[in-house]
C-alpha cells in the first residue's frame, strides 16, 4: 500500500480545487501529481499550487486517462453533467486490472455525501440519549445571495443542464438524514416552485444587467455590489472565484457586462426551484421533513430530532439536548472548522471525506470511507422520488429491495397495526 498517496485530478474548478488543497496541508499523506482542466488559469493555478511539471498538466481528461496509472486515485470535479463519461473510463482502467472490490474503494465518487463526515450528531443518535427517534425536522437555508449566484445566473440555473435543485443542492441533506437515523425513507412526497427569480417579478426601470440598472442599488440581489464589495475585501475565494480568474476591476467588470454571473436575476433562463418541502417516512416509520429555500441570510443547516426521551437541536455551531427526565439542557459546541458553504468546507466534511478516501486508499480498507455505492444510490432514488412526487402531486415509494426488507423487518418488530397503516 502506498505510503503516500498520490492524486490525479479532473477539474480545477473551485471544488478540485479544494479537495486538492487537502493534499497540501497533509503532505506526508498524499501528493497531487496530475491535473486535467480545459481552462488554462485554472490548470495553471493548480500547477503552480502543487509545484507539477508542465507535462502533468492536460486540457482534456481523455489525454490524461491514456496514459495509464499514473496516481493511486482520481477526483472527478467536474460539473454534474460532465461526470458520467471520465468516472466509467476511469472504473473500467481499474476494473482491467484488479478485481471490482478493489474498484469500489480506489474509484467510488464520494462528494454528494460529504456531510456524513459531521459526526457529532451522529454520535448522540447512536447512544441512544434520545430514546426512540420518533420524528425530525431538517432546514437547508441556502442564502438568498447563493441562490442568485448558483441557482439562477450560476451553473445550476436549469434542470436540462444540469439537474434538479434538490439533487444539486440538498442531496446532501436527504443522505445525511438517512445517516442519522440509520433507516432509509420508504415513501416521499414533494411541494416546490419557482415563485421569485421570474420575469414577471422584474422591478420597474430594472435592465437586463446589474451594470446598466438604474435600480441596482434597492435590489438586494446585486452582482456589482456582491462581487465588487468582496474583490474590495481581498477575499479571493467563492464565489467570487467562479466569476473570474484573475482578480482586478478589469476583470470583474468585463465578467459581469458579458458574462452570466451579471445577469438580472428577473432576466436569466433559470427553472430550478427556488423553495421546496420534502415529507418523508423512513424504514423505522419515524417521520422527517425537509425544507429548502433561497429566502434566507447567511446560516449553517438547523436540524431538530425528536426523540421518545430527548429532543436535539442543532445549529451548525451547537448542539442543544434536553432531556425529559431530568428536565435539563446540554449544550455541545461543535466546533466546526469552517462554514457549512463550499468557502468554508462544509463545515468540515470536506476536509473529513478527503481524510478518509485517502486513508482507505493507503491502508486498503474501504470501510474507512462512510458510504459507498448503495449509500449514494439510496439518497439518489429519494431525490429522484420526491421529484416524482413534486411534478406528479403524488406519494412516491422509493424502490430500492434492500430499504423494501428492512421496512419488513421495522413492520414485524412494530406488530401487525403497523404494517396495515403502511
Amino acid at each position: 500500500m502506498p505510503s503516500v498517496v498520490t492524486i490525479a485530478v479532473v477539474g480545477a474548478g473551485d471544488r478540485g480545487t479544494g479537495h486538492a488543497g487537502w493534499a497540501l496541508a497533509y503532505p506526508e499523506r498524499a501528493k497531487v501529481v496530475a491535473v486535467a482542466e480545459p481552462r488554462r488559469a485554472r490548470r495553471d493555478r493548480l500547477v503552480a499550487d502543487h509545484g507539477l511539471e508542465a507535462a502533468s498538466a492536460m486540457d482534456d481528461w481523455r489525454v490524461l486517462a491514456a496514459r495509464g496509472r499514473i496516481a493511486d486515485a482520481v477526483l472527478i470535479c467536474t460539473l454534474d453533467r460532465e461526470h458520467l463519461e471520465p468516472v466509467g473510463r476511469v472504473a473500467q482502467d481499474v476494473a482491467d486490472r484488479e478485481n471490482h472490490s478493489g474498484l469500489l474503494h480506489r474509484c467510488h465518487d464520494q462528494p454528494a455525501l460529504v456531510l456524513r463526515h459531521t459526526q457529532a450528531l451522529k454520535r448522540i443518535v447512536d447512544s441512544g440519549r434520545l430514546g426512540e427517534i420518533v420524528s425530525v425536522q431538517h432546514l437547508e437555508p441556502v442564502g438568498f445571495w447563493h441562490q442568485a449566484h448558483s441557482f439562477v445566473r450560476g451553473n445550476w440555473r436549469r434542470e436540462d443542464e444540469a439537474t434538479s435543485m434538490l439533487m444539486a443542492k440538498s442531496c446532501h441533506d436527504l443522505d445525511w438524514l438517512q445517516y442519522v437515523l440509520g433507516r432509509p425513507p420508504v415513501r416521499v412526497s414533494s411541494f416546490g416552485r419557482l415563485s421569485h427569480f421570474r420575469p414577471e417579478n422584474k422591478p420597474g426601470g430594472a435592465a437586463d444587467r446589474c451594470l446598466d440598472c438604474a435600480v441596482e442599488t434597492s435590489c438586494p440581489y446585486s452582482a456589482k455590489r456582491d462581487c465588487g464589495d468582496q474583490l474590495a475585501r481581498g477575499e479571493h475565494i467563492w464565489p467570487l472565484s467562479v466569476v473570474i480568474d484573475e482578480f482586478t476591476p478589469q476583470a470583474l467588470d468585463t465578467a459581469l457586462r458579458e458574462g452570466p454571473y451579471g445577469r438580472c436575476v428577473y432576466a436569466c433562463d433559470n427553472d430550478v426551484v427556488d423553495h421546496q418541502v420534502v415529507a418523508m417516512e423512513f424504514a423505522s416509520g419515524a417521520t422527517g421533513t425537509f425544507t429548502m429555500t433561497a429566502f434566507t441570510e447567511q446560516a449553517d443547516r438547523q436540524t431538530r430530532i425528536f426523540g421518545t426521551r430527548a429532543e436535539l437541536r442543532g445549529d451548525g455551531e451547537h448542539l442543544r439536548v434536553y432531556d425529559f427526565l431530568t428536565r435539563s439542557e446540554e449544550l455541545i459546541d461543535l466546533g466546526t472548522e469552517g462554514t457549512m458553504d463550499a468557502a468554508g468546507g462544509h463545515g468540515g466534511g470536506d476536509s473529513g471525506l478527503m481524510d478518509a478516501f485517502v486513508a482507505a486508499i493507503a491502508t486498503g480498507d474501504p470501510g474507512l470511507v462512510k458510504s459507498g455505492p448503495q449509500e449514494s444510490l439510496t439518497s439518489h432514488l429519494t431525490v429522484l422520488a420526491a421529484e416524482r412526487a413534486r411534478h406528479n402531486n403524488t406519494v412516491e415509494s422509493i424502490p430500492l429491495s434492500d430499504v423494501d426488507t428492512v421496512r419488513a423487518a421495522s413492520v414485524a418488530d412494530n406488530g401487525p397495526e403497523t404494517a396495515q397503516e403502511s
